[in-house]
């Protein structure tokens, strides 16, 4: 984000014959309010103008102490000429000491005229250098005419592109940031301090809180019984949680999950039964309650399927030869009943039918069927973390914003209208592939996909992931649950398609700010090197991606950036702060299996299922790990809250407001529609959105 100096043109600008002296201007410098945001280096800055440039004048005031955390501090600039129109000011910082990196919120310029100009900044200067400022509006490419803005905006580019460049972290997946550690970001877009992020002191903190810690010491030893999992619920507050906990043995708790739960992207109508699940109308009749076969029941909309294929022959967790560790690619039929209740019809644990692979259905066993939707939950539990969640939430806008930082510079309306959407974003990817889910690392202590399998997933999800799906409607409508009337009480669905709305609203407000054309849109040479960026390097030009390489018209700028916006904010919101309240109960969501599905009907019984479950020590990794990733950052900046105001012009001001209305509007809605529910749905609520995938 620090550019390289314009020292040639602003020379030549400032090459002029002194002039009887003129009246100074007035320089206002807001300093960020996070820790050590301060500097007690010498701060420089020069007024660049249509007409000429101001000498670099040291900002300083004698016996006090300047640019402290939070503090604005105002001083005179004197020029010797009028510098007709300000274009940029130009900050530099220079050690006093040691270097003290200073973080600028903005620059604000009182002219002899009485006129005010802004000059956002909201960003790091480190070392010795420096940084120019444009002034505060917004400006597509072809509005610049001046050879000194033509030049900043490339000079801009230029550095970003040498600074954030694109990496392969394992073939076949999204590309990112060319940094193996949080310690190797740009400044820019590293946490900031206080926030702490470090995932191994987060969860053995989360461990400690929970009180598990006394379990850790039986690592690899089993529980006694279902009622022994109690033991590590000692903290539990949670309404849902201990919702889940009393009735996840019950079909609709199991059924419900897939509307509404953390993991409500899977369900999809079933409109034809597929040759390797033969689920027969015999074998389900008793559970069908509107007197029709299985057939007339399909045909009628009331069947739906999960099918978790992307499992199949994944290597699972051998990290720790002396458990095994066991997946199975389930496939769960689940039936809508006169009650407008989902519940399973049918689930068999593996993609080929036949005497070692059962069909499981309500009316077996006890302990047969539960141990099925058990190995089914798991299914779901793998396919929910290394899908849905990292790379469909957290690996995407990683994609999204180093295409941002390469290719659009600060002065453009998109790099303003996305920044607050990627903030934090590349960190927390970052510091996930230094702790998280490298080799050895956290994922590997609990998941049964540990130790490489979700590498392999990712890997298998990029050939039917698809740009399309990151639209939501369009998503939904794929899957064939758009309709309210035939699949009721799905309120991910419902509320996803409030807050798309609100957001795609807001985005067409700001576009038509700036773009009053389709042609202004094909002839952003900037917007289009953004796409482009994405498609071709972020997402390695997959041939079955469908990620578009250039943008022809408004309209599909539009859904582009609203696809953007919403898989950071909302989206991630949906699938991640849920975890806790349906995860946390292990044989809900257990992390990984110790034996293999059973090849038969009639062999399960408690000792199976306790002994299939993970381990204490795996439970208490498990626990945490949820736990941790469920919780809301401090000072959490939420859908809707621009705290750093990189835009100025009124109209996006008030596109801002009419945005927040919206977003309020949404968010009584569903405060009324949770009152008295025994399971509440606000993970999409807006004020429970935060901006940008930071955790």
């Amino acid at each position: 984000m620090v550019h390289q100096p314009l020292s040639f043109w602003i020379i030549f600008t400032c090459g002029h014959t002194h002039t009887p002296k003129m009246p100074s201007y007035t320089v206002t410098v807001a300093t960020g309010s996070q820790w050590f945001a301060g500097t007690d280096d010498y701060i420089y800055i020069t007024l660049v103008g249509t007409e000429g440039c101001s000498e670099r004048s040291l900002l300083d005031k004698p016996l006090y102490n300047d640019f402290e955390r939070g503090a604005v501090d105002s001083y005179d600039v004197n020029v010797s000429e009028d510098l007709g129109e300000l274009e940029v000011v130009k900050l530099e910082k220079n050690k006093y000491w040691v270097q003290d990196d200073w973080y600028c919120k903005y620059v604000t310029v009182k002219t002899p005229s009485g006129d005010y100009v802004e000059f956002p900044c909201f960003r790091w200067l480190v070392d010795d250098k420096e940084v120019v400022l444009r002034d505060g509006r917004a400006r597509l490419p072809q509005d610049d005419k001046t050879r000194l803005a033509k030049q900043h905006r490339r000079k801009e580019l230029e550095t970003r592109q040498k600074t954030y460049r694109w990496k392969e972290w394992q073939p076949g997946i999204p590309m990112s940031i060319d940094a193996n550690k949080h310690s190797e970001l740009p400044r820019d877009i590293q946490f900031d301090s206080e926030k702490g992020v470090d995932f191994v002191l987060n969860y053995t903190k989360a461990i400690e809180n929970l009180c598990v810690n006394q379990f850790m010491h039986m690592f690899q030893s089993s529980w006694r019984d279902l009622g022994d999992f109690e033991a590590i619920f000692v903290r539990i507050k949670n309404t849902i949680s201990e919702y889940v906990m009393q009735h996840w043995k019950e079909d609709f708790m199991f059924g419900y999950q897939y509307l509404n739960g953390c993991n409500p992207v899977i369900i999809r109508k079933c409109s034809k039964l597929p040759e390797k699940f033969p689920v027969t109308h015999e074998m389900v009749e008793d559970c069908l309650e509107r007197d029709l076969t299985l057939e007339q029941e399909i045909q009628a909309g009331n069947i739906y399927i999960a099918d978790y294929e992307i499992l199949e022959g994944i290597t699972a967790n051998s990290t720790d030869p002396c458990t095994p560790q066991h997946i199975a690619a389930s496939i769960v039929l689940l039936y809508k009943n006169v009650q407008n209740k989902v519940m399973p019809l049918a689930i068999q644990l593996g993609q080929t039918p036949g005497e070692d692979s059962p069909i499981f259905l309500p009316s077996d066993g006890q302990y047969d069927w539960m141990l099925a939707k058990i190995w089914a939950r798991s299914s779901d539990f793998h396919t929910h973390q290394t899908v849905t969640h990292l790379l469909r939430t957290h690996l995407i806008s990683e994609v999204f914003g180093i295409a941002m930082f390469r290719q659009l510079p600060c002065v453009h309306p998109v790099y303003k209208l996305i920044l607050p959407h990627v903030r934090f974003t590349i960190a927390i990817n970052t510091k996930a592939r230094e702790q998280l889910i490298c080799e050895s690392g956290i994922f590997d202590k609990a998941n049964g996909t540990g130790g490489g399998g979700h590498v392999e997933m990712i890997q298998r999800a990029m050939k039917s992931f698809t740009y399309k799906s990151l639209c939501f409607p369009d998503e939904i409508k794929a899957r064939g649950v758009e309709s309210q009337e035939e699949l009721p009480f799905y309120f991910y669905r419902d509320d996803g398609n409030a807050v798309w709305e609100a957001i795609k609203s807001f985005v067409s407000d700001v576009v038509g700010i700036y773009y009053d054309s389709d042609e202004k849109v094909q002839k952003d040479e900037e917007i289009q090197a953004f796409v482009k960026d994405v498609c071709s390097f972020g997402m390695q030009d997959f041939d079955t991606c469908e990620f578009p390489k250039s943008l022809k018209t408004r309209n599909e700028l539009i859904q582009y950036l609203t696809a953007i916006i919403f898989t950071s904010s909302a989206q991630h919101a949906a699938v991640n702060f849920g975890q806790y309240d349906w995860c946390s109960w292990i044989p809900n969501s257990p992390s990984t299996m110790r034996k293999p599905p059973p090849s038969k009907k009639g062999v399960a019984d408690v000792q199976l299922i306790i002994d299939s479950l993970p381990d204490r020590g795996r439970s208490c990794w498990h626990l945490g790990a949820v736990w941790a990733l469920s919780q809301f950052q401090e000072n959490e900046v939420y859908l809707g809250m621009y705290t750093d105001e990189h835009f100025i012009e009124k109209p996006v001001k008030d596109a801002m407001k009419a945005f927040r209305k919206r977003l309020a509007d949404i968010t009584s809605t569903i405060k009324r529609r949770n009152e008295g529910k025994k399971l509440p749905y606000y993970y999409l609520s807006p004020d429970k959105i935060p901006c940008s995938v930071a955790v």
